[in-house]
């Protein structure tokens, strides 16, 4: 009797597989879930974002230059609202000041604004949220146009939040585009180099070490100066995802040596060599899967180098160029620190570009204990 009470009791886990028991994992990190969600709704904001945007990228209004952020308000009477804004102009120092009148400007849900085409092919003028102009009343003939700043005005009036939004898409997937090039270069590569060994193991290895042994921005800002002047900004973009990516692939190449190193040697690929299997088809049939959740962090704590290395181009005027909006772009604005201290809310791209790279971090961490199952942390 001693020896069934001192068994160990099913956990109901003996039968998952590795990708139930990673997910069910997963699940009770809960700074990597809420980093999870978070990216998601930063993702699904930057695919719709012409619906999302109050106003599209070419819109701008220069009588609001350098507008501060408007507060949203509610109330019972009048709903959803933000106080209009006067602009007043210092005559000794040109100052802008904005200061708040008692006209309401009413905000609304899916409202009709700017016309648009989503994604460039379906035309619609329905915007998430934005100034209610059915329901806009102004006190003064003369007024200007009903604006809604969230995050304020840039020195051409645009909207900053429009802006931060459309440059989510372009900061966001340039990440995801240079890990498809880093996912295939260091598959490929590592693969390689871990399975052939030898002279090609040595080889490929002190080519790595000679690309890491440069210096990362100062290799970038080469890379992105010998780009020609002349090139549209859909090439630059390319051009930018390309260098990121050529530039990232020697660490995951290292992961997938390290592991292929330790499991070529295992029953099942003898077995495979034996029934005279291929050596592609040994790498990526038989190998590979056996570490496919390692791969999947490796990429996931990359994603937010790629896009810290596209502000870096960018912010510098190497990489992604006017008129396509990305959060480097928009901190182009903020290189004089005077302009800065004036007007501090053109800094808010930064905030998203730290909430961004904390949460694939947090998210990549929660998927590197999720991948051992089986360990007791």
């Amino acid at each position: 009797m001693s020896l069934f009470k001192s068994a160990k009791k099913p956990t109901g886990t003996e039968t998952l597989s590795q990708w139930q028991l990673i997910r069910r994992r997963f699940r009770k990190h809960h700074l990597a879930l809420g980093a999870m969600y978070l990216l998601i709704v930063m993702y699904i904001m930057a695919i719709f974002a012409e619906f999302f945007a109050p106003y599209t990228t070419s819109w701008k209004d220069l009588y609001h230059t350098y507008s501060p952020p408007q507060t949203p308000r509610l109330s019972f009477s009048e709903g959803l609202y933000v106080k209009a804004v006067r602009k007043h102009v210092d005559p000794v120092t040109s100052q802008k000041r904005y200061t708040e009148e008692a006209t309401i400007v009413p905000l609304g849900f899916f409202v009709k604004g700017e016309s648009y085409k989503l994604w460039g092919l379906i035309p619609w003028d329905r915007h998430f949220i934005g100034v209610d102009h059915s329901a806009y009343q102004a006190d003064d003939a003369d007024a200007p146009t009903p604006t809604f700043y969230l995050l304020g005005a840039d020195k051409y009036g645009r909207d900053i939040l429009s802006r931060i939004i459309y440059g989510a898409r372009i900061s966001l997937s340039i990440g995801l585009l240079a890990i498809v090039i880093t996912f295939f270069l260091g598959i490929i590569i590592g693969g390689i180099s871990g399975y052939v060994g030898g002279s090609v193991d040595n080889v490929i290895q002190r080519g790595i070490e000679i690309l890491n042994a440069f210096p990362r921005l100062p290799l970038w800002l080469a890379l992105g100066a010998a780009m020609p002047s002349e090139w549209s900004s859909l090439k630059v973009f390319f051009s930018i995802t390309i260098v990121l990516s050529l530039l990232g692939w020697t660490g995951l190449a290292r992961v997938v040596r390290g592991k292929i190193l330790s499991l070529r040697e295992e029953e099942y690929a003898t077995a495979a060599k034996l029934l005279g299997a291929g050596h592609g088809r040994i790498i990526f049939r038989h190998l590979l899967p056996g570490f496919t959740s390692h791969i999947i962090v490796s990429l996931t704590l990359r994603v937010p180098t790629m896009i810290l290395g596209e502000t870096s181009l960018s912010f510098l005027g190497l990489g992604i160029r006017a008129p396509i909006v990305s959060w480097g772009v928009m901190l182009q604005d903020c290189m004089e620190m005077q302009v800065v201290e004036s007007y501090p809310w053109l800094l808010l791209p930064v905030i998203f570009i730290i909430v961004t790279v904390l949460s694939f971090n947090f998210f990549g961490d929660g998927m590197r204990d999720a991948a051992d199952p089986y360990s007791s942390r």
